[in-house]
């Protein structure tokens, strides 16, 4: 009887044992076809692609920045106005006539000599003026090509936009699995303990342990118990996480891949391609042609300027307020300025335009040498997750080989009853982080994609359309009047 139920505890001990390694095995490796509604690690990016409120918010950014091309332009552009006036005007006149002898003759005649008249009129006219600059000193091309650079420099922070929000998308989807597969193995923990439970305290009836070891083996549930609360209270957490950053909630995740095939074999390669490709270093670079290009906007303060003006004006009653006067006048001329000298405010703007190219071409270097760090980081990570893989699965083996001889010589009294609670953690360590690696090594395969500047839509050949921001620029560059934006708000 006894050893019939020995044999029947055996098989249970065998049975969650083998549980335990399958889940472990959930996190990464797809051992099924996929039901048809399981989302994936692409098609969740996608899904981030599209509806990310904060990648849309840095594509806006860029439409705000396309405005600045065609606002420069107008420096060149021809300006037309029309102005009109109405009112009403009091008018006295006095005019005198004659000199002594007619004023003595006015008097003795009971006249003062004099016309004097009043008048009310309502002048009233309009004006067209139409004026065109010539030459300003090269400061509106220079503006134009000063707002293209901002135009490119905001592009490419959109790209890092972009690759964050990939990068974290990949992060969040990846702690989901990791974090269902925990809780998993931690389920399952708390069942194979209880297991032991059973059996410690069917052998403490017969005398074979103490007291002591049942505690130890309470203990220890109790133990499993609060640790599968935590990984619950983590799981949700990182399912919030998700709902953010891919805009919905996490539903039968398939195994996640890496993207080693895609990342190049040598981390110098990765380093030169990075500090040409990466969106942090264009974006810097086109701020230094942003920077001197404020420089020559600032010194065409100090060139001539020409332009001219036509005017054509039309006015009613406004000749000394006379009803029924009219006066019609048109114009047209050429104006040429020189500045010679205007306070000193223009130098102090090229001046501080040169101290802000420095600092520009400053942040260059800094973003430079930020990336090369970024990629000798994520590179190392990457190696060090492959490592902890190769010899978590290892440690899991060993553990599951050490958990199984401790329970059999726990069985002849070789064994205390803590000896196999000891090493039935230590597997469940094992499987842990044998999960955690496998998750480290697909994150760490993004940020190193990212590092080097290519994590986007295009280069994981995501299913969505790819955002064009050049559409934009290409309807408003050479717009001369419009409310409604291009896409009809």
């Amino acid at each position: 009887m006894t050893t019939d139920r020995c044999g029947l505890r055996r098989r249970r001990s065998t049975r969650f044992l083998s549980f335990g390694s399958a889940s472990a095995a959930l996190a990464l490796v797809a051992v099924a076809p996929a039901p048809a509604s399981a989302e994936s690690l692409l098609s969740a990016l996608a899904r981030a692609y599209y509806g990310n409120p904060d990648l849309n918010q840095s594509r806006a950014n860029v439409r705000v920045r396309d405005e600045d091309a065609p606002k420069a332009k107008a420096g060149l552009r021809p300006k037309a106005s029309i102005a009109a006036q109405a009112g009403s005007q009091y008018a006295a006149i006095k005019i005198p006539f004659g000199g002594s002898a007619s004023q003595q003759a006015g008097a003795a005649s009971g006249s003062s000599g004099d016309f004097q008249d009043t008048y009310v009129g309502y002048p009233r006219g309009t004006t067209l003026n139409l004026s065109q600059t010539l030459f300003d000193g090269f400061r509106t091309e220079n503006s134009v090509r000063q707002a293209e650079s901002g135009v490119f420099a905001a592009r490419s922070t959109m790209r890092l936009t972009e690759q964050a929000i990939l990068q974290n998308g990949a992060t969040a989807y990846m702690n989901v699995l990791r974090d269902t597969a925990v809780v998993s193995l931690r389920k399952n923990n708390i069942s194979v303990l209880d297991e032991q439970l059973k059996q410690t305290r069917d052998r403490f009836q017969v005398g074979e342990v103490t007291r002591t070891d049942v505690s130890q083996a309470e203990a220890s549930v109790a133990l499993a118990r609060s640790e599968y609360y935590a990984a619950q209270a983590q799981l949700k957490t990182s399912m919030a996480n998700y709902r953010q950053i891919i805009g919905a909630e996490p539903k039968h995740l398939q195994p996640g891949r890496s993207l080693e095939p895609l990342l190049p074999k040598s981390m110098e390669k990765a380093i030169a391609i990075a500090l040409v490709e990466h969106p942090g270093v264009t974006a810097a670079f086109h701020q230094v042609d942003a920077a001197a290009l404020a420089v020559k906007v600032a010194e065409g303060a100090l060139l001539p300027s020409l332009s001219v003006t036509g005017e054509v004006s039309n006015q009613y009653d406004s000749f000394l307020g006379l009803p029924g006067s009219r006066q019609f006048t048109a114009a047209a001329m050429g104006r040429l300025n020189v500045p010679l000298y205007q306070g000193g405010a223009e130098y102090a703007s090229i001046r501080q335009a040169k101290e802000q190219l420095g600092q520009a071409r400053l942040n260059a270097d800094l973003q430079r040498d930020s990336v090369r760090a970024s990629v000798v980081s994520s590179y190392g990570l990457l190696e060090t997750a492959r490592a902890s893989i190769v010899s978590g699965q290892a440690a899991v083996k060993a553990a599951e080989t050490a958990l199984a001889g401790v329970r059999e010589e726990a069985k002849v009294g070789q064994r205390t009853t803590l000896d196999v609670l000891n090493a039935q953690q230590a597997l469940l360590n094992a499987r842990v982080n044998l999960v955690t690696s496998q998750r480290d090594r697909v994150v760490a395969s993004y940020a190193a994609l990212g590092s080097i500047g290519r994590l986007s839509a295009h280069e994981l050949n995501l299913n969505v359309a790819i955002y064009d921001p050049s559409l934009h620029l290409y309807q408003v560059h050479d717009q001369w009047f419009g409310l409604d934006t291009p896409d009809g708000r």
